[in-house]
Parts: structure tokens; C-alpha cells; sequence
């Protein structure tokens, strides 16, 4: 179970990725270039809030099942001392946790927003902090906290 839902988070960890850039993309494009906020980019910031949502899921099911995390809690004295254990115990859960309320917020307030550029500009600033905070989050393939591509391929 453990390495079915690594596979899924770190497979959705690309989906999400894309939905946040275009949808980053295009509340730019609509903000600056004062277009109307259609229907699609109400949808479209609503599929990445989703997949963000989704995604908090599976990783909030992983944090208590994994033993990393498990070890990392258990002591964590120890953990803060250890980079590997304070990642996945502390900083990657707190990070994601706040990415993803980041979205949240961004698209109450667009949904909220009284002009199309208040729409559009709340998306792209809320979505824009949100992902500055996943990229430094996310165990890539290049950083000493690394898992690879896909987990355990």
C-alpha cells in the first residue's frame, strides 16, 4: 500500500505541477492584459485547487503511515538534528499544508473578487506564492533529499 501511494502522490505531484502553471499563465494573462474572467478560468483554477486537495490527501495518508515519518516523530529531538528525518517529519508537511491553503485562499478570493482583475490577480498572486512554496517542498531528484523521479523506480 505504502509504495502504491508513493507512486500516485509523486505521479499527481506532475498533474498538479501543470494545472498551477497554466493556470498561473493565464490569471498573468488576464490580469495584465485586462481580459474577462471567463467560466474556464473559474474552472481551471478549481481543477488545481482539486488536485492540490487530492494531493494533500494522499500525502497527509502517507505522513501517518510512513516509517520515516513515524521514526522522525518519534523523537523529535533527534529528528531536528537529522536533515533526512526533519524533511519528511516537519518541513515537507508544513510546507505542502501551506501551499495548499495558499490555493485555497486565492480562489475564495477570486470567487469573491468584485472586477475581472481582481479575479484574475488574486489567482495569480495566491497560486504564485503557493507554488514557491511546493518547488522548495518537493524531495527533487537533484536535492540531498531525494527520492527520484518516480519512487522506487
Amino acid at each position: 500500500m505504502l509504495t502504491g501511494l508513493l507512486h500516485t502522490h509523486s505521479l499527481l505531484r506532475y498533474i498538479l505541477l501543470a494545472l498551477i502553471l497554466i493556470t498561473i499563465f493565464k490569471a498573468f494573462s488576464g490580469w495584465l492584459g485586462k481580459k474577462q474572467y471567463l467560466p474556464e478560468d473559474k474552472k481551471l483554477a478549481l481543477y488545481t485547487l482539486i488536485s492540490a486537495h487530492l494531493q494533500l490527501v494522499i500525502g497527509l495518508t502517507l505522513f501517518f503511515i510512513s516509517p520515516i515519518v513515524q521514526v522522525g516523530l518519534s523523537d523529535m529531538g533527534a529528528a531536528m538534528k537529522d536533515p533526512e528525518l526533519r524533511f519528511w517529519a516537519v518541513e515537507h508537511i508544513s510546507l505542502m499544508l501551506f501551499s495548499i491553503v495558499l490555493i485555497t485562499i486565492g480562489y475564495s478570493k477570486a470567487k469573491k473578487g468584485q472586477t475581472d482583475e481582481e479575479k484574475h490577480k488574486r489567482i495569480a498572486i495566491f497560486y504564485v506564492l503557493a507554488l514557491a512554496m511546493i518547488f522548495i517542498a518537493i524531495p527533487w531528484p537533484w536535492s540531498s533529499i531525494s527520492r527520484g523521479w518516480m519512487p522506487g523506480m
